[in-house]
């Protein structure tokens, strides 16, 4: 027994060290590759120059117009502002699909997969930024800044996120980064979320490493304060300012009428909005909350829950202008369609764990000590012609960057540094 518990020690020990290593070569590596003060100084001719352009005008260059058909305009200049733990996945998927199929131009991150987050974003975060660059996309995980994420892109960019309910969100972040949150290793008991949500505070601190993921995330992602009440006025104002900017604000729980609503929205094909749900959990490793445990999380996210629902209602008054009954049989043709797709392209037709995926190319990024996010298996026998839009509908996010010319060479020294603290070297 006392060679075990000394064996476990040891373990624990290792790991620990490991750990703290770990973050102070990130930190230094993320300070050497923060730009300069020189690189922060802005000015107007800093900025895209379509800005200073008519929306839409006829000498824009054909990239940074819209795509022309018979009925209306698709839009080809997005703002998609990922947010954490929000099927954000998905939608990035759809967005990668559409601009490499229209050969649109990404504002890339360079290095890794976001924006320097949490920082605040910044135009000079882009991979190769020249000042007054114009883009059509913008998509990766950033800290949202308004006025930087403007200078990148035409005036008619159409700008989208997603929310999700805040105490499923919470149970999501917890499961996904509380390994990397320190102030949660303190938590002795066997449901640590449980254990969390009874005594918030006794753990919480406000300003300590990662504290960020665990309170008001969704906030924190648009750029606001996460620490503040449901009924600070910075709160409004911030909601306030979010309904000016974002022409839709998807949910994630009605997300395949959020998704119609986007179509509609953008003027694309229901074609451009299939999908695979990509960065799913397993449902083994989901908590199930209690009806005590969700209102503890709902008043620990008092803010976001008061963001949520001001978006959810908006979102349903865009249903009720769509058309209720127009709106339910479109859904069912994108149920219909993703259904096809999953028969047509995947083995067995729906997602598996990690250890089963065979082909790398396909394993998405797991969380810190932990395998529970599921991915596909291609089908042995598909058919030529659909390869090549079956692989690309379930290549996760770190694969497809990479297919797409990204440089991840901080994400992938990270994925390497946490599999040999967690799994041994050889994993």
């Amino acid at each position: 027994m006392l060679h075990m518990t000394g064996n476990k020690c040891t373990t624990i020990t290792r790991g620990l060290i490991l750990w703290l290593l770990l973050i102070h070569i990130l930190v230094l590596l993320y300070c050497l590759m923060l730009p300069t003060h020189e690189d922060f100084r802005s000015s107007k001719d800093d900025t895209c120059p379509l800005n200073m352009a008519t929306p839409r005008n006829k000498n824009l260059p054909r990239s940074s117009r819209r795509l022309q058909t018979d009925t209306c305009s698709p839009s080809v200049n997005i703002m998609f502002m990922k947010t954490h733990k929000t099927a954000s996945s998905t939608l990035l998927n759809i967005l990668f699909r559409f601009g490499e199929k229209h050969k649109l131009k990404f504002a890339f991150p360079d290095g890794r997969n976001d924006f320097f987050y949490p920082s605040a974003f910044s135009r000079w975060q882009v991979k190769s930024y020249r000042p007054g660059e114009c883009f059509n996309i913008l998509c990766n995980h950033m800290r949202f800044c308004p006025g930087e994420v403007a200078a990148l892109l035409p005036p008619d960019a159409t700008y989208v996120t997603i929310l999700r309910d805040p105490a499923h969100l919470l149970e999501s972040a917890f499961h996904y980064y509380h390994r990397a949150v320190p102030f949660t290793w303190s938590i002795g008991a066997d449901d640590k979320l449980e254990e969390f949500l009874r005594s918030p505070r006794t753990y919480y601190r406000a300003h300590a490493y990662n504290a960020f993921y665990l309170k008001n995330l969704l906030l924190f992602d648009l750029g606001s304060d996460n620490n503040l009440d449901a009924d600070h006025p910075d709160v409004t104002e911030a909601i306030q300012g979010l309904s000016r900017r974002f022409h839709l604000v998807l949910i994630a729980e009605y997300f395949d009428e959020s998704l119609i609503l986007l179509k509609e929205t953008l003027c694309w094909s229901m074609e451009d909005i299939l999908f695979f749900k990509l960065n799913a959990r397993a449902s083994s490793s989901v908590s199930r909350l209690t009806p005590e445990s969700r209102a503890r999380a709902l008043g620990w996210n008092g803010a976001d829950w008061r963001l949520y629902r001001h978006f959810n209602a908006t979102l349903w008054d865009k249903v009720e202008t769509y058309g209720r009954e127009r709106m339910k049989q479109d859904v069912a043709e994108l149920r219909r369609r993703n259904a096809q797709m999953r028969t047509l392209c995947l083995e067995g037709g729906e997602a598996v764990k990690a250890p089963d995926i065979r082909d790398r190319r396909f394993l998405p990024w797991q969380p810190l000590g932990g395998k529970s996010i599921l991915g596909y298996n291609l089908r042995k026998d598909i058919h030529p012609d659909l390869r090549s839009i079956c692989e690309k509908m379930l290549t996760p996010e770190i694969q497809y960057l990479a297919d797409l010319g990204v440089s991840l060479w901080l994400t992938r020294l990270w994925g390497w540094l946490k599999d040999a603290i967690y799994w041994g070297p050889a994993i």
